[in-house]
């Protein structure tokens, strides 16, 4: 069997188009959002880092901490989070034998929350967290399902995924609401709230 070998993609590609400027680069402690997020990922300590890019790439690149990751250019993020998945696909190491999926905008999620996502996949090939008001990410796909990944087309595609196969799925419990992320200003400022921030 092989040796557990386990990829991380951060999805950080968006246009930001209901927000009208580019969340990734939101104020959030001290450092912006998607710092945030890729911090909470090299914490996880993945065999290998990946970060999707594409709206405002190069603003992202010079603005945001992305040591310890191999960035990733998706120019068709337009055509939504699958598309990112699928050219991440093209770089993920050949050793992988599980990739977790998280989302740039959503810094509510912890490594611990990894971590019992992945203790407690068992081997499903699919892995994802219920938490007290419903499924949300961090989730996490075995080998068997990655030609599935790469096939995917669409913004909800992944979770069009979940209902296809619901025999393959294993829902991890994690303690409180599925976090917030952010699409709108209103999102920004209760993530804001819900982590005792402000936007001053």
């Amino acid at each position: 069997m092989d040796e557990p070998f386990v990829a991380g993609l951060v999805l950080a590609a968006g246009g930001s188009r209901r927000l009208g400027r580019p969340k990734q680069l939101l104020p959030f402690g001290g450092a912006t959002l998607l710092d945030h997020t890729v911090a909470t990922a090299r914490a996880c300590e993945f065999d290998q880092l990946l970060v999707a890019v594409g709206g405002d790439a190069d603003k992202v690149r010079s603005r945001v901490d992305l040591s310890g990751a191999e960035v990733v250019d998706n120019p068709g993020f337009g055509a939504g989070c699958s598309s990112s998945i699928a050219v991440a696909m093209d770089v993920l190491d050949e050793r992988a034998t599980t990739l977790v999926l998280m989302l740039g905008d959503q810094p509510g999620v912890v490594p611990a929350t990894v971590r019992v996502l992945l203790a407690a996949r068992g081997d499903a090939p699919i892995a994802v967290c219920r938490y007290q008001d419903g499924r949300g990410h961090p989730f996490a796909f075995g080998r068997e399902v990655f030609p599935e990944l790469r096939r995917l087309h669409g913004d909800k595609a992944v979770w069009r995924m979940l209902e296809e196969r619901p025999g393959a799925v294993e829902e991890v419990p994690v303690a409180g609401p599925v976090p917030l992320d952010v699409d709108t200003w209103a999102d920004y400022e209760a993530v804001l709230a819900a982590s005792g921030r402000s936007t001053a």
